[in-house]
């Protein structure tokens, strides 16, 4: 989802910092309200967790360059689904700020491009997770058609933002829809993969996790509704 340097320069560049400013300042307002609910020690505790995983998903894990961008597996349902919107949100900020300013530093002027990719898709999911999971069912609960569901919603969202900076950037010439068209084609077959990590994943809570523990380590919706 990292967009490639050159793809958007110049005066478009305005737009990705305001769009940056934007996404920061919505993640510092579900930031807040997770103190108020949760307090700041856990709250610092799942961010650190969230930023650990995003890293890792960015230097560790395999990644391909193609078309436009890069295909990675993010496990942003996962962090979401385990730590719950503001640390997820966090995660992904700092994960990527980090990557950039010690490992990637020619992907930092595109900064405020591929924040808003991420931190916008992870409240679009949000949003959607409202619709797809009923209320009073704990995330440890959901089907695997859920899952899907969310993956679908979470990773067509990048492929939108990675798609709208491209032709935003460089416009609707052959080449450059093309390139799209490869990125994205290849970026949705993590939509198979990543349902299959939350199972796991939720399999593992479901089968350990204590209620207490659950509430302060993790998002209070994963094991209780």
């Amino acid at each position: 989802m990292h967009i490639e340097a050159g793809v958007v320069d110049g005066a478009k560049m305005l737009l990705s910092y305001g769009t940056g400013a934007a996404v920061i300042g919505a993640t510092a307002k579900v930031a807040w309200d997770n103190v108020k609910e949760y307090g700041l020690i856990a709250l610092i505790l799942k961010s650190i967790i969230a930023t650990a995983v995003v890293f890792s998903c960015f230097e560790v894990l395999p990644h391909y360059p193609i078309g436009v961008s890069e295909v990675h597996l993010i496990l942003g349902t996962t962090i979401y689904l385990l730590l719950g919107l503001a640390p997820a949100a966090i995660g992904l900020g700092l994960g990527l700020l980090i990557q950039g300013l010690f490992f990637a530093q020619f992907d930092l002027p595109q900064y405020g491009i591929n924040v808003t990719t991420l931190l916008a898709s992870m409240f679009i999911l949000d949003a959607a997770v409202k619709k797809i999971i009923p209320k009073g069912t704990a995330y440890k609960d959901i089907s695997y058609k859920q899952m899907l569901a969310m993956s679908v919603v979470w990773e067509g969202s990048i492929v939108s933002w990675v798609a709208f900076w491209a032709l935003y950037g460089q416009g609707f010439g052959a080449e450059n829809v093309a390139n799209i068209l490869s990125f994205g084609s290849a970026y949705m077959a993590v939509v198979i993969i990543e349902p299959l990590v939350d199972l796991a994943v939720l399999s593992a809570v479901k089968a350990y996790s204590k209620t207490n523990e659950c509430m302060f380590l993790f998002d209070k919706k994963l094991c209780a509704a």
